[in-house]
């Protein structure tokens, strides 16, 4: 997608005024996150939780009951983990979707005994990334790298960089 993302915004001044591609997909991304959010429940519960603070430290334990207390009034438990370590589990695959829309979740360990411990805190700003601007390419003799291609995700190959520890395609780690 960030080479069509890339084809597409150096096109479209023959077709569209500058800008319009890029507003418009970064608004079909973030209307397409936004809704694998609304669909998960516990995603939705994590969002209207951190939208009333800017951070929250504490274990999975005491996210689900929180969750279970938020949800008692609605009195729906569809689709909810039965257990700490299920929601945790939940809370990874939901991170990335949760990252774009600014709430950041880590999760580590603390103490002696090792306690495991979920923090999660809001981001500045929205983090759904578009395509900004296209620059020419540097030549084959420069050391340079395009700061496009740089924050696409893109390795030296022009390929997709996948880094497992972070759990999501094209994200480096400085």
């Amino acid at each position: 997608m960030a080479d069509f993302a890339l084809w597409a915004t150096a096109c479209e001044t023959g077709l569209w005024p500058a800008g319009t591609f890029t507003r418009a997909y970064g608004a079909n991304r973030k209307a397409a996150i936004e809704g694998i959010i609304d669909t998960d429940p516990i995603a939705a519960c994590v969002r209207e939780f951190m939208s009333k603070r800017s951070c929250w430290t504490g274990s999975a334990a005491d996210l689900l009951r929180i969750s279970f207390e938020r949800t008692s009034q609605t009195a729906d438990y569809t689709g909810w983990p039965k257990n700490p370590r299920a929601l945790a589990g939940h809370l990874r695959r939901a991170q990335t979707f949760l990252r774009a829309l600014g709430i950041e979740i880590t999760f580590s360990r603390e103490g002696r005994a090792g306690s495991r411990v979920i923090k999660m805190r809001k981001s500045l700003g929205n983090t759904v990334s578009t395509v900004s601007s296209v620059r020419a390419e540097p030549g084959p003799g420069s050391e340079q790298h395009s700061s496009d291609s740089a924050s696409a995700g893109f390795d030296d190959n022009r390929r997709l960089a996948y880094n497992p520890a972070d759990t999501q395609y094209g994200r480096r780690r400085c």
